[in-house]
């Protein structure tokens, strides 16, 4: 059967190639795919945490903006030249796109009695014109404003900030928040030449949504040459077939990965962040299969002296079987990664499965039909194969002392796995050469954060927020998270009705306290409202009926199991202090996604990681036709991944998004290996008669150095992936790289010894 088909691909060789090039075209129909910048594409629609941030968002003024971070070269924020630019970038923000809402020290709605008015007016009007003891009041007013400090300017005042709210549309994200990002960083130029005395840094929610897709176009303008260039240079080192082999070698692994691209297109796929490793998986996993067929068809030319027609006749019939069960045992556990909660990485999955099932279909008809074409020269594989013989002979007789040392070193790595626990600072996601990053460590270190909290307070009844005693246990929250450490800021309305109580009492300091009363408090707002200028309503701060109000606590840069412990303490606090009344959601934010989203991951992942080795198991142990031997396949599987994570618990300890789906996505991939080398093993057993001795050394000259060759190569590749500037890329390509290269330790110097042993 298998040789029919061989014989029928030689002879329709040419067709077959017209045939691909043509198909292959045709997938390019896709192009260009789109790239989601959007920070909500890691949430599945139905994560509770993303519900519960959409909820808030629908009910107070959205968050998502830019802020700009003004850093004056001598240090000081209260000169007339730098509230003058303050004041001008105050004024040209306005005319971002998409803004509704810009908040400067130069806007701010400072508020003081006048006689029995209340007047609200911006903090800062004519800044070069103010005069020193000008100057001194508005130091003092800032100082004393809790809504300024380590929030729109630094307690030293050397730094300030303006916050500029835009309210993108649901719709064209990959066009509106480059859009944003473009006028911010023009505006940000124009900064830096009307006033060359200051720095100014780019940070927020919309800045780092831009840089999801500046990490994909980074990594494929550098990390795919240079995939490609590691290719080359390894094929052609390690692959004795010369120019044709590499040649045909590279076409395949480029169709796959055009093809799965182009179809991922063409099936509405989006590309995201974690999604956009996938052009460099199809490179490094599609060379399999061709490496495999092409060692043994270089075999049977220059060892066995085949004709180059019988060498690949001969080429298919022994690894059409074992290239198709790898193809589909790794396609299998790409597949697992759909049981994830991160939709990147269902995509992900998806997109290198296409690829892989590709590749499989062109290395067992586009491959062997172009190498029926080419001329096919090279060295000798006598080195090669002396190499896998003398590898063989060192295993069998040190067969004890490796099954005891190689296992005891599986074990004892293993049992380091529980050091690992789930953590994530989701600003790491960007490494230092991000502006991005650069931007927001520079403004968490100098100013406030980006990490917050949203806290929705209900006191359950309409204008209910006037209260007195719901504004006393507000106001108790608010000055309880403040006691907390790494709390930069708490915003909450409470301190504009104390403000607002000591203006109405004619500027007395004693005031500066809530109102005692609820009507006084509801005159309060109301004549505070009816004073505020179009675009700085309190409608960030309470809803439209006032029957809740936001309570907002900015952090240092956390790590997500910081965030979970803190949060879960604050709704502690609530339910023991608050009011019955009250009602109060989880907490909410973008931080907060992506802290619950880990731990969310990882189960699910496991689960899906479960599936796919049941599934890969029953296929093994159909296609070994032993359940014996499928069961003993499950050792060099599932240890490898298990080693990798014990080794990590070692050296990090923090396991983030990145890494959460790695158990999942190795274990199709290590068991590639596996297959081939059981397979040689169990033909030499059952066809051959050889002894469990005779059959480790026939596989090994047979199937060695395509495992070695196609080790290396993956390795190389994952490798070249963790140089990926995007985290959740770089820490899976250093995982799996480590994965694959335990596996070729155990299907090498373990797999051989316990086989031996159990067949004793």
């Amino acid at each position: 059967m298998i040789e029919r088909y061989a014989h029928g691909i030689i002879r329709w060789r040419y067709l077959i190639i017209i045939a691909t090039l043509v198909l292959v075209a045709l997938t390019t129909f896709g192009f260009p795919l789109r790239f989601d910048n959007d920070y909500r594409v890691f949430f599945s629609q139905d994560n509770p945490q993303l519900v519960a941030f959409e909820e808030l968002q629908n009910t107070y003024t959205k968050n998502d903006g830019v802020l700009f971070v003004l850093a004056p070269k001598d240090g000081q924020v209260l000169t007339n030249e730098t509230l003058g630019a303050v004041e001008w970038l105050t004024n040209e923000a306005w005319q971002m796109p998409y803004s509704i809402r810009v908040d400067s020290i130069s806007n701010f709605q400072h508020t003081y009695a006048d006689g029995d008015a209340l007047i609200v007016e911006d903090l800062i009007t004519d800044a070069m014109s103010l005069s020193e003891a000008d100057i001194v009041r508005i130091k003092e007013i800032a100082l004393s404003e809790p809504l300024l400090v380590n929030r729109l300017i630094s307690p030293a005042m050397q730094v300030t900030g303006i916050n500029v709210t835009v309210q993108l549309p649901d719709k064209n994200l990959e066009t509106a928040v480059p859009e944003v990002v473009a006028f911010a960083r023009d505006l940000a130029n124009k900064v830096r030449t009307r006033y060359p005395h200051i720095e100014v840094h780019l940070t927020g929610i919309v800045m780092m949504s831009n840089s999801f897709p500046e990490a994909f176009k980074g990594d494929m303008f550098s990390l795919i040459p240079i995939m490609y260039t590691a290719i080359l240079i390894l094929l052609g080192l390690l692959l004795f077939q010369a120019f044709s082999g590499t040649f045909a070698t590279l076409l395949v692994i480029s169709f796959s990965t055009v093809a799965a691209t182009g179809l991922a297109g063409l099936f509405g796929i989006v590309l995201s962040g974690p999604s956009s490793a996938a052009p460099i998986m199809i490179l490094t996993l599609a060379i399999a299969d061709s490496v495999h067929f092409l060692v043994t068809f270089g075999h049977e030319m220059r060892v066995n002296g085949r004709e180059k027609r019988e060498a690949i006749v001969e080429s298919l019939r022994v690894n059409l079987g074992p290239i198709f069960l790898t193809s589909l045992t790794t396609a299998v556990g790409f597949l697992s990664m759909n049981f994830g909660d991160v939709p990147p990485f269902h995509d992900l999955g998806n997109i290198v499965a296409m690829g892989i099932i590709i590749a499989f279909v062109l290395s067992v008809s586009f491959l062997p039909a172009l190498m029926a074409v080419l001329p096919v020269r090279g060295g000798s594989v006598q080195t090669a194969n002396h190499a896998m013989e003398h590898l063989a002979d060192f295993v069998i007789a040190k067969r004890h002392g490796l099954m005891w040392g190689v296992g005891g070193m599986m074990v004892l790595l293993i049992a380091f796995l529980p050091r690992n626990e789930l953590n994530d600072v989701f600003v790491n996601y960007f490494d230092e050469s991000f502006d991005f990053r650069r931007a927001t460590d520079f403004t968490t270190e100098n100013l406030t954060g980006i990490y917050d909290i949203h806290y929705s307070v209900s006191a359950g009844e309409p204008d209910g927020i006037n209260t007195p005693e719901f504004l006393q246990v507000v106001a108790e929250f608010a000055e309880w998270f403040r006691q907390q450490p790494h709390v930069i800021h708490v915003s909450t309305i409470t301190d504009t009705f104390k403000r607002l109580n000591q203006n109405l009492h004619g500027d007395d300091p004693s005031y500066y306290r809530l109102p005692d009363r609820r009507d006084l408090a509801a005159q309060y707002l109301l004549l505070y409202e009816m004073s505020l200028p179009y675009g700085l309503d309190i409608n960030n701060q309470i809803n439209v009926d006032k029957s809740a109000t936001r309570v907002t606590v900015i952090l240092e840069t956390l790590s997500s199991n910081e965030m979970l412990v803190l949060d879960e303490r604050a709704l502690q606090w609530l339910k023991e202090k608050g009011l019955p009344s009250m009602q109060t959601g989880q907490g909410a934010s973008t931080a907060m996604m992506f802290a619950h989203i880990g731990s969310r991951n990882i189960r699910s992942m496991l689960f899906g990681a479960t599936i796919a080795l049941v599934l890969i198991s029953v296929i093994l142990i159909v296609a070994l036709r032993s359940l014996k031997f499928g069961l003993i396949s499950l050792i060099p599987n599932l240890a490898p991944t298990a080693m990798a994570f014990g080794l990590w618990g070692i050296l990090v300890g923090q396991v983030g998004l990145g890494l959460s789906v790695v158990a999942g996505l190795t274990i199709g991939i290590v068991v590639d290996d596996t297959i081939h080398y059981l397979s040689k093993y169990l033909y030499a057993r059952r066809e051959k008669g050889l002894t469990p001795q005779n059959a480790v050394r026939y596989a090994f000259q047979r199937v060695g150095m395509a495992l070695w060759i196609t080790s290396v190569v993956l390795i190389a590749g994952f490798l070249i992936l963790s140089l990926s500037h995007f985290h959740i890329n770089s820490t899976m390509g250093i995982m799996v790289a480590v994965t694959i290269a335990f596996a070729l330790i155990a299907d090498f110097l373990f797999l051989p010894t316990l086989l031996i042993r159990l067949e004793k």
